[in-house]
C-alpha cells in the first residue's frame, strides 16, 4: 500500500506545512494512486467497509487473547495487557510489527492484517 495523506488549510497553515515538508512530500506514484482512488467512490466505500469488518475482526481476536481494546480506528486499534512487552516480543518473533508505547508499556497498537495469509499468522500467534 501506499502512505498518503492530505491536509486542508488557510493560507498561513497551508504556507508553514509546505515550508515543514519541502517540495516533494509524496511521490509522484501514491500521488497517481491517490487521485485515482479519490475519484473511485465505490471503491472508497468498499474500502472503509473492509476496514470497519477487519476492525471489528481484529477486535474480537485481540479479545480472544485476552487484550482490552482501549482505542483505535478502523485502520488500527489499540490494545491493553499486562502481557503487552510479551506480545510484542511473541508477535516480532513471527514477523508481526506492532508498536508498542514507552510511555505506556501495557499499550500496543495494532494495524489491520493486509491479506488472509496474514490473518493466519497472526491468529496462530495470538492463540498460542
Amino acid at each position: 500500500g501506499a502512505r498518503l495523506g492530505f491536509a486542508i488549510a488557510g493560507p498561513p497553515v497551508a504556507d508553514r506545512l509546505r515550508g515543514a515538508f519541502g517540495p516533494w512530500p509524496v511521490s509522484g506514484p501514491a500521488l497517481a494512486i491517490g487521485e485515482r482512488a479519490l475519484a473511485d467512490g465505490d471503491w472508497l466505500r468498499a474500502a472503509a467497509e473492509r476496514a470497519r469488518a477487519d476492525a471489528a475482526r481484529l477486535q474480537l481476536l485481540l479479545a480472544r487473547a485476552g487484550l482490552r481494546v482501549i482505542g483505535g480506528t478502523s485502520l488500527f486499534l489499540l490494545g491493553e495487557s499486562d502481557r503487552a512487552a510479551e506480545w510484542c516480543a511473541r508477535l516480532g518473533e513471527a514477523g508481526i510489527l506492532v508498536r508498542s508505547f514507552e510511555h505506556a508499556p501495557a499499550w500496543l497498537r495494532f494495524g489491520l492484517p493486509g491479506d488472509e495469509a496474514a490473518w493466519r499468522r497472526l491468529e496462530t500467534v495470538m492463540r498460542g
